[in-house]
């Protein structure tokens, strides 16, 4: 298991400098944020991005992530040439010596909270996520002021989006991932490059979009769309947890032991009723997750890829961007990877 962490680049106040002080952190997850969406990543960039991050001792363990284009999703007639760029840039990706490419297929939206700051009883505040009040939103000026999305919208650009994807069921958003599946996974397989599948956040339909990416179900059909073993998965406990009947466990167990677990999200979540939950501190008993069950789950299947802390609570007065503060992520790197060095030392493995 290589333990890493997310970095937003040059920009993030996290510096990696600072990752570096995290004493059991190995690898670093990051992006290209500088270039539009539906174009090419450059293969230059690339490499100055994994330069700069082996320069300070690290490993650039996967990428996180290159946005898919609505049109893909909505399968327009500019597709095809939207997925060829996307092709083009996962052959970078190899080029580059990158291994992993973490991606999502939600519409519109990406992971998605209704309350950014939501008070905790210990002081701290940590991402939240409410039905009720996700409906009573006002839209009306695009994406201003939402959590969690890949691309900012103004209103007449969310209204058309909105409008394109009433007219497309779960079954066509379907058959749209395996058109696109079907174009990708063979430059994932001459370049290298593992494609892992991050699942939808909250894992259900919201603002009436469709979502499809949601449990033990869909994991295997997203398999089943292309049989490749660069065809794989990122296991997100924080989004399949967020529903109370994903067992996690059995899902890490059945994918790992096949090997299509490629990039590990490990974070817990409370959940407080039917399309309610907080984020929380990622130990057992925090939240609504057992972490041990988890971390035991990757272990006994031989998980050997990418796994980070995925969004934190803002502790001891830190601010920044939500649920992507220092403190509560490297607490929660350490608390994971002490599980794990118990776990292969129970088992006579290597930490």
């Amino acid at each position: 298991m290589i333990m890493s962490f997310r970095w937003y680049g040059e920009s993030d106040p996290v510096t990696i400098d600072k990752i570096r002080q995290i004493p059991v952190v190995r690898g670093i997850v990051s992006a290209l944020y500088d270039v539009p969406q539906g174009e090419t990543w450059p293969l230059e960039k690339l490499r100055d991005l994994r330069a700069a991050v082996e320069k300070k001792g690290f490993v650039l363990s996967a990428i996180e992530s290159i946005p898919v284009h609505e049109n893909i999703k909505l399968g327009r007639p500019d597709r095809d040439a939207l997925i060829d760029k996307y092709r083009r840039s996962i052959r970078n990706m190899g080029e580059a010596g990158i291994p992993v490419l973490c991606y999502n297929f939600m519409p519109v939206f990406d992971w998605t909270r209704s309350n950014m700051a939501f008070p905790l009883a210990d002081g701290s505040n940590a991402l939240s996520y409410d039905d009720a009040e996700i409906l009573a939103m006002d839209l009306s000026n695009g994406t201003e002021g939402l959590p969690g999305w890949s691309t900012s919208y103004d209103a007449a650009e969310l209204r058309g989006l909105l409008d394109a994807y009433r007219d497309l069921s779960e079954e066509g958003l379907w058959e749209n991932l395996g058109y696109f599946l079907e174009k990708v996974i063979p430059a994932a397989e001459e370049a290298g490059v593992k494609m892992a599948l991050h699942p939808d956040d909250p894992p259900w339909s919201i603002f009436g979009l469709p979502r499809i990416i949601r449990d033990e179900a869909a994991l295997d059909r997203v398999l089943k769309l292309a049989d490749s073993p660069n065809n794989g998965l990122s296991v997100c406990t924080g989004s399949l947890g967020a529903h109370p009947r994903n067992d996690l466990s059995a899902i890490i167990r059945k994918f790992g032991s096949m090997g299509r677990i490629h990039f590990a999200h490990v974070r817990n979540v409370k959940i407080t009723g039917k399309g309610s939950f907080h984020e929380s501190a990622h130990p057992t008993g925090s939240g609504s997750l057992d972490m041990h069950a988890v971390m035991k789950a990757y272990s006994d299947t031989g998980f050997s890829g990418p796994m980070r802390p995925d969004h934190g609570r803002m502790i001891w007065g830190e601010t920044g961007k939500p649920g992507y503060g220092l403190y509560d992520r490297a607490l929660g790197a350490m608390y994971l990877s002490g599980l794990w060095e118990a776990l292969e030392r129970e088992k006579g493995g290597h930490c």
